[in-house]
């Protein structure tokens, strides 16, 4: 997890509140023209991106997803590991709220198509997690509110992303056609450090990305094969879309800075660890602790704790929660030990490796499968055994490949906001089973309800949805679903 420049916020936020300082009062002859009135394009892609990474890692993966994907569980408080869903609403204000800072770069008098494309690239992918974790949502209409449009139509999840003009993946195709021709720049990106050859190659690679998600609805997979055979994708770990944490503030990984109860509400599931032991793998020891009772015994164990638990069963158990695993040191004692994430290049591996495995597309799925390992292994900074790929839990060897590539892709989106929950939707791989003090009749949960705001503000389109969907509830699955 290599660590790169990450514009402070803190810079960002008092930079705005000099630029939005107006003249109004004052003579046409007093206004200093070195004091611009709008806000430059690279200072609110800054914004942008920064913020976007923030959520989508910390509040939407740590906190949330990692609970829905079996990756924590929960000793008391973090009902969501009972699949008390809600609506999650602070994330859908949040993104359009983004998606109404990408207007104004694109409408921005100082931008070009460079900043244009990197801004269709982020709209798109703020739109394949409103639309995979709700369903239909305001696409067309949702930025029309300058127009007078203050209730915007749902639109399908079907036109969402397969809209020839204005859906997902055309959005991210013309992006990357034009970042290859482009002869403008941008600033302000302290993801990409603004090179635009590596924004290309993720929104490439995003197409990959959202072309799998869909392909239960797809029949004609040319595109994605023209992908793999161009190969205009993440080349390697250097390409990966993150922003890292720093180690000095404001900057710093938010869970190194809370509550120790906070923390100690993440314990480690009885799912993961026995994935891990089967596979004898090391990077257990990044991602988790082993438990203190057994490192005061002298005898450092890993032990997982059921998902779903209340705090009765857990006493009933006799569970003692010092024998429980922790989330490991990168996760709390590190303040700069982990990334905000978009996507990683492991994750590209693993998609092309069950491209292959469900006859998609035509390659070496062996090969793609071994270059996510290893890449999601250097990305944890941790040798790759000598004989991992041999042994018969990992080994890529005819019995159950596309179990073994897509359980090792689900480890390698850790922390990556809802991306194992959408593909553990998808592929029902690995088979997680819910908790026994679960709140939704004993189901895995497929979605997030309707913000309540929907239904008093834009009620009758927020009716038509929900209807389309088959009621507004947590287990109405989206069309890419069924």
């Amino acid at each position: 997890m290599k660590k790169l420049y990450k514009l402070n916020t803190a810079a960002i936020l008092f930079t705005l509140f000099f630029t939005f300082s107006c003249t109004e009062g004052f003579e046409e002859i007093n206004t200093n023209p070195n004091s611009p009135e709008a806000i430059g394009p690279q200072f609110l892609l800054s914004n942008v991106i920064s913020v976007a990474a923030n959520e989508n890692t910390y509040t939407q993966g740590f906190r949330l997803a990692n609970y829905l994907a079996q990756f924590a569980a929960s000793v008391e408080f973090e009902r969501i590991d009972r699949y008390e869903m809600g609506s999650n609403a602070q994330y859908w204000n949040g993104i359009y709220r983004l998606l109404n800072d990408i207007e104004s770069i694109q409408t921005n008098p100082a931008t070009n198509e460079a900043y244009n494309a990197v801004s269709d690239i982020m709209k798109a992918y703020f739109f394949s997690q409103l639309t995979d974790m709700w369903g239909d949502v305001p696409y067309s209409e949702a930025l029309g509110a300058k127009a007078g449009v203050y209730n915007p139509a749902y639109d399908s999840q079907e036109k969402i992303y397969t809209d020839p003009e204005i859906g997902i993946l055309a959005l991210l195709k013309k992006s990357a056609a034009t970042l290859k021709n482009t002869s403008t720049s941008i600033q302000g990106d302290m993801m990409f450090n603004n090179n635009l050859d590596k924004w290309r190659r993720f929104a490439n690679s995003l197409r990959v990305r959202y072309i799998l998600r869909i392909s239960k609805r797809l029949t004609d997979f040319s595109e994605l094969q023209a992908l793999a055979d161009e190969n205009d994708l993440m080349l390697s770990n250097s390409d990966n879309a993150v922003v890292p944490y720093l180690a000095s503030a404001p900057n710093q990984w938010p869970m190194s800075q809370a509550a120790l109860g906070l923390y100690q509400e993440h314990r480690m599931t009885l799912t993961v660890d026995s994935v891990l032991k089967a596979w004898n793998d090391p990077r257990q020891q990044v991602l988790y602790k082993p438990t203190q009772k057994s490192v005061t015994d002298g005898t450092p164990t890993f032990k997982g704790l059921q998902n779903g638990l209340n705090r009765e069963t857990i006493n009933d158990r006799g569970i003692n929660l010092n024998d429980v695993s922790l989330f490991g040191p990168i996760f709390r004692d590190v303040p700069d030990g982990v990334d905000g994430q978009f996507m990683q290049y492991a994750e590209l591996q693993f998609a092309l490796a069950e491209a292959v495995a469900r006859g998609y597309i035509t390659g070496d799925a062996k090969a793609y499968y071994e270059n996510g390992v290893a890449a999601s292994f250097k990305y944890y900074e941790t040798p790759v055994p000598a004989d991992y790929f041999s042994r018969p839990n990992v080994a890529l060897d005819g019995t159950n490949d596309l179990t073994k590539i897509l359980t090792q892709k689900w480890l390698a989106l850790i922390n990556n906001g809802h991306e194992a929950w959408f593909n553990i939707r998808r592929t029902g791989i690995p088979a997680l089973t819910p908790g026994p003090d679960n709140l939704n009749d004993h189901k895995y949960p497929v979605r997030y309800l309707y913000p309540e705001s929907e239904q008093a503000v834009n009620n009758v389109n927020y009716q038509a949805a929900a209807s389309r969907m088959g009621g507004d509830n947590i287990n109405s699955k989206v069309w890419w679903e069924k």
